[in-house]
């Protein structure tokens, strides 16, 4: 058979295309990923709390109140699988402590999720595997005390503005607007589950997400429902906790409410991107086993939240690349559905694909100097030191008062011993 030839035109569009390709494929592998921090929500557990009229019991969850479930086990595990595949180029096949760190807030959940994350993540391969039977390594999981944790677990406490902005927001006109039509609703759900009306709080006590999240809980494991959990009753109490999130972190004065919150963990992020930019540290991967409060605080500083609760084992990603110009830039990862790729996520005010420089600028009006004098914290330090203060000088004043009254006494004594010669 002959050699057929194609008419010029055809073969100029062919070599054109060929060229745009081969370009193409220079330009991706010119690209390099260099950093992934990953915050994600623990796997599902147990109800935190139950109410008063609930027939079902503490003692019939085999570990008691807010813990993972096996089935949160294996969310996790799926997780850190997922991450093994999609990081397979970037991260080593055995776990090496110099590239990886993961921290977790002090919640037997969160410890345990993680657990199950690096289960999945990084099982033993090689020199690493210590026992043939069981394929699994001990990989440390660093915790931040309650007390202390200002990083992961949102709200952060002891912040006296944030607690005046929260009593704002209960009566600004956009969460009024938003809460009135369930007035009616609230009051039934109040007798049903067995509150006093007046003590219902959909802020305050997050009354309304306990009562949701133990039904959530309950009907995931096929527990029996009240009569009055209907579906249409268990929406509308999913509609009311997801308003209670957004309101907690949004609705008004958002940025402001940012910055005392979601904020923080956006500058602690950003200053470990920053970090893995200019250094040539070995660290490759940050991993945050927290909640969904924390993921929400997170994404309403961003402006990136879609409005729902993050689902159990809910992951916010972040990957810093190197593009081919040696410029730095960032990515945003949502993944909130094991049956897809997560959802690319864009920064308002910047491109999908985000220069550094650019996003810490978008970033800077939520990120706070001093976090505790924007929350009205009084220094105790400083009051320690006034108040020692003080004291030293009523002390001194005390001295003086005193050398004062021993001199007149010995000038008296002297002129009465005088008069008596």
């Amino acid at each position: 058979m002959g050699v057929i030839r194609l008419p010029k035109p055809a073969r100029i569009l062919c070599f054109s295309f060929h060229i745009i390709l081969i370009l193409l494929q220079q330009t991706t592998a010119e690209r390099e990923l260099k950093f992934v921090v990953t915050v994600f929500r623990h796997g599902d557990r147990t109800p935190i709390v139950t109410f008063p009229n609930d027939i079902h019991k503490e003692s019939e969850w085999p570990q008691g109140f807010g813990q993972l479930t096996k089935t949160g086990m294996q969310q996790l595990f799926e997780l850190g699988q997922y991450m093994r595949k999609r990081y397979s180029s970037f991260l080593n096949s055995t776990y090496n402590h110099k590239e990886f760190y993961i921290q977790s807030t002090d919640y037997d959940r969160t410890i345990m999720s993680a657990q199950s994350f690096l289960s999945g993540l990084f099982p033993p391969t090689s020199s690493q595997i210590w026992n043939p039977e069981l394929l699994w390594q001990p990989i440390p999981v660093h915790v931040s005390q309650k007390s202390t944790d200002q990083r992961l677990y949102f709200p952060l406490s002891d912040c006296p503005r944030f607690d005046e902005l929260q009593n704002e927001t209960q009566t600004c006109s956009e969460f009024q607007n938003r809460i009135q039509p369930y007035m009616d609703f609230l009051e039934t759900v109040a007798v049903n589950a067995g509150f006093e009306i007046k003590n219902l709080k959909i802020l305050d006590n997050f009354q309304i997400w306990n009562i949701y999240d133990t039904l959530l809980c309950e009907d995931i494991h096929n527990f029996t429902l009240p009569v009055w959990a209907t579906k249409d009753v268990i929406n509308k109490m999913k509609t009311l906790t997801e308003l209670s999130l957004l309101s907690l972190f949004g609705i008004y004065k958002t940025e402001e409410k940012s910055r005392l919150q979601g904020g923080v963990l956006v500058n602690n992020i950003l200053n470990s991107i920053k970090q893995a930019a200019n250094s040539s540290k070995q660290r490759k991967m940050e991993v945050y086993s927290a909640h969904d409060t924390t993921i929400g605080a997170l994404q309403i500083a961003l402006s990136i939240f879609n409005g729902k609760l993050p689902p159990y084992a809910a992951c916010q990603l972040f990957e810093l690349y190197q593009e081919s110009s040696g410029q730095y830039s960032i990515e945003m990862y949502y993944r909130n559905d094991s049956s897809r790729d997560p959802y690319l996520l864009t920064l308002p005010g910047c491109t999908s694909s985000c220069p550094l420089e650019k996003f810490a600028e978008l970033v800077s009006p939520i990120i706070t100097e001093n976090w505790s004098k924007e929350c009205g914290k009084k220094d105790k330090m400083k009051d320690i030191f006034i108040g020692f203060d003080v004291a030293i000088g009523l002390l001194f004043i005390f001295d003086l008062v005193l050398l004062f009254l021993l001199y007149h006494y010995g000038r008296c004594r002297r002129r009465n011993n005088y008069q008596d010669i």
